[in-house]
């Protein structure tokens, strides 16, 4: 790729690469910094090769203290790319302007046949989510026999997911985050938003 076909990373509109275009990226500039934001334990269960984990939750956490000094290029990353975009919006509020998505995420990634590192770790939140909402669906339905207006907790769930389609957002996914497998290790937020900086040590 010539320096003329290089995608455009200064825009504060999102610029979606593909995994060929990552992989160009990050050889013609090695300031090009990978940030994976799932949870730490989808991370620790599979991530692209170099790259750092910095939670989207952590992001909006600590988006105030997000300065010029975190404006290295940088190409976000998640499973399907939604919650990269949710990221690029947190670090585009914050002033950080040098900003592409991993198109289609982790998924996109590994089916283009990038290198993928693999451990014990969770499964990734989309499957956390579809557990779960499984499971209160199937409860509420069964519980609905014996006391018949539980029915109605089974179609609130629905209308959850349906809102969450609608808006590209998810409650339960926030909410699932704050369990203990989903979290950051205790004092381990530094160290992770050093990654934005260069200070963090990528993953190999």
């Amino acid at each position: 790729m010539s320096a003329g076909d290089q995608p455009d990373m200064t825009g504060t509109r999102s610029n979606a690469l593909g995994a060929a275009q990552v992989r160009e990226v990050r050889e013609a500039d090695p300031r090009v910094r990978l940030i994976d934001v799932r949870t730490p334990g989808e991370f620790a269960s599979a991530h692209i090769p170099g790259s750092y984990n910095v939670p989207l939750d952590l992001l909006r956490e600590h988006r105030d203290e997000l300065t010029d000094s975190h404006g290295e290029p940088m190409v976000l990353v998640c499973a399907s790319g939604a919650r990269a975009e949710q990221a690029r919006s947190v670090l585009a509020v914050a002033g950080l302007d040098r900003l592409s998505v991993l198109r289609g995420g982790i998924a996109s990634w590994e089916k283009e046949g990038g290198e993928l590192n693999r451990g014990r770790g969770t499964w990734a939140m989309e499957r956390q989510v579809r557990l779960t909402a499984g499971l209160l669906v199937l409860t509420g339905v069964l519980a609905s026999t014996a006391f018949d207006p539980l029915k109605w907790f089974a179609g609130l769930v629905g209308a959850g997911l349906t809102f969450a389609a609608i808006t590209d957002t998810c409650a339960m996914s926030r909410v699932l985050g704050l369990l203990p497998h989903n979290r950051t290790r205790p004092g381990g937020d530094r160290a992770l938003l050093a990654a934005l900086t260069g200070d963090g040590a990528a993953a190999k």
